[in-house]
């Protein structure tokens, strides 16, 4: 697998699981491959309706995104998806 195809698949993995939620600005944040591991970690970025509105709006963020990582075997398999914690400027 090489980097275009893992990113196409984060990203539509993503898509599916969260389909419900009617994300959107789906995007691609970090890709990274371990060769230990022998698999991609891909950082995918997007935001949700009720963020662009709620608290986060009335905190000045203006674009809040959630950030997620995907762990993709060599293979093609999703292994893992997680929270991928902000660090602070």
């Amino acid at each position: 697998m090489n980097v275009k195809e893992a990113v196409a698949k984060a990203k539509e993995y993503i898509s599916e699981l969260f389909q419900s939620e009617q994300i959107e600005n789906l995007g691609l944040e970090e890709v990274e491959f371990d060769d230990k591991e022998n698999a991609w970690f891909v950082t995918i970025g997007f935001s949700r309706p009720w963020e662009q509105a709620g608290f986060a709006a009335q905190a000045g963020l203006t674009h809040p995104r959630a950030l997620k990582v995907v762990r993709i075997s060599d293979d093609g398999t999703v292994t893992y998806m997680k929270e991928r914690r902000r660090v602070a400027a």
